[in-house]
């Protein structure tokens, strides 16, 4: 199975929570009271988003975090690459690959484009998309040639 990390997901929720608020200012208290994340974790996801640059904090009284970057134009692949770094299926589509048979093998040149098109999946979806509260048109699959349909499990 293939799937973002918890911590990640949990910080899109809160990305989509901010940009929904349309430039608001929040607490670490309250984004947790409203996403139903513990605090801990909203706090460690805070503090990687303002590294990154896609919040700032404020001190004081009226103080709490908000966003610096526009949300129509900060894809999903961007807010997932603030959180886990480069965006890589495999050991061998990262920077520091310490694959054993990176050097002999036959499926790495594949598995670079499924990495490009799922960047590119991610690219397509803004964070103003993710936090809109109507959900996109569903997307047409295009499947190769002579493949039967896939068979969705209950």
């Amino acid at each position: 199975m293939i799937r973002l990390a918890k911590l990640t997901d949990y910080g899109i929720a809160l990305m989509c929570h901010v940009a929904r608020a349309g430039g608001g200012t929040f607490s670490a208290r309250e984004l947790a009271h409203a996403t139903h994340i513990p605090l801990p974790t909203v706090s460690k996801l805070l503090k990687m988003l303002t590294a990154a640059g896609m919040l700032q904090s404020q001190r004081g009284v009226h103080g709490g975090y908000s966003l610096t970057i526009d949300p129509a134009l900060t894809s999903l692949a961007d807010v997932v690459a603030a959180l886990e770094g480069p965006i890589s299926l495999t050991e061998c589509e990262g920077e520091s690959s310490a694959c054993a048979i990176e050097g002999s093998c036959k499926v790495k040149p594949h598995w670079h484009k499924i990495n490009i098109a799922v960047r590119d999946a991610l690219d397509r979806l803004s964070l103003a998309d993710m936090a809109s509260a109507q959900l996109p048109s569903e997307p047409t699959l295009v499947r190769a040639p002579g493949r039967r349909p896939i068979q969705e499990t209950a």
